[in-house]
């Protein structure tokens, strides 16, 4: 079995939508048009492929980001920099494989050279204790609870320090070079659809 983690491409923007839409009641829905909204503001935004086949993916985005979720509003209006985990789907079949884990530790690594939180909520009505303890064990501590408005569901908000940023930000971004390496590795992902965002241009600015 070969497992790989890449960068979402436009051609498959309809598997997305499916596996979103197949994934129960834990991910909110959507339809094309919100999605194609989503992956032009993502910063981070990468699907696994095993053996081929799209098993799942993962979508973030900055604090800069235009989007009305109230979930990402909270943060916006407590924290001025960090990564927010959007939603992340793992295909049924594929379960039970380590993915979620994989892509928990990619988007950190993402993370970690850029703010200082990682960011992301839980429901907790209906109770999704698989999802609570996986956030606990990787170091997520909750600092804020709401109900969503339209949705009339409570969420536990979560954080996650990022120990790696300081030294980053010292060094790098606001050391001599004033940016990261330029390494693969550590570049922004390619837009999906042309131009780059109004957020990516607000972050490089």
């Amino acid at each position: 079995m070969t497992i790989t983690i890449r960068d979402a491409a436009e051609q498959q923007l309809d598997s997305v939508l499916a596996l979103n839409n197949a994934a129960g009641i834990t991910i909110l829905p959507l339809d094309m048009t919100r999605l194609r909204a989503l992956a032009e503001q993502a910063a981070y935004f990468r699907i696994a492929l095993v053996d081929g086949q799209i098993a799942g993916f993962l979508i973030a985005l900055r604090e800069t980001a235009e989007y009305g979720s109230p979930n990402f509003q909270w943060f916006r209006a407590h924290y001025p920099q960090f990564l927010y985990i959007d939603r992340i789907v793992i295909a049924r079949p594929y379960r039970g494989l380590g993915l979620g884990r994989i892509f928990y530790a990619d988007v950190t690594s993402f993370a970690e050279v850029r703010v200082p939180l990682l960011t992301c909520e839980v429901f907790l009505e209906p109770r999704d204790d698989a999802s609570v303890l996986f956030h606990g064990t990787y170091g997520f501590q909750e600092v804020g609870q709401q109900v969503m408005p339209g949705v009339d569901r409570r969420v536990s908000l979560l954080a996650k320090e990022l120990c790696s940023f300081p030294f980053v930000r010292d060094t790098y971004l606001h050391g001599p070079m004033g940016a990261l390496p330029n390494q693969p590795w550590l570049a922004e992902r390619p837009r999906l659809f042309g131009a780059p965002s109004r957020a990516a241009a607000a972050h490089r600015a």
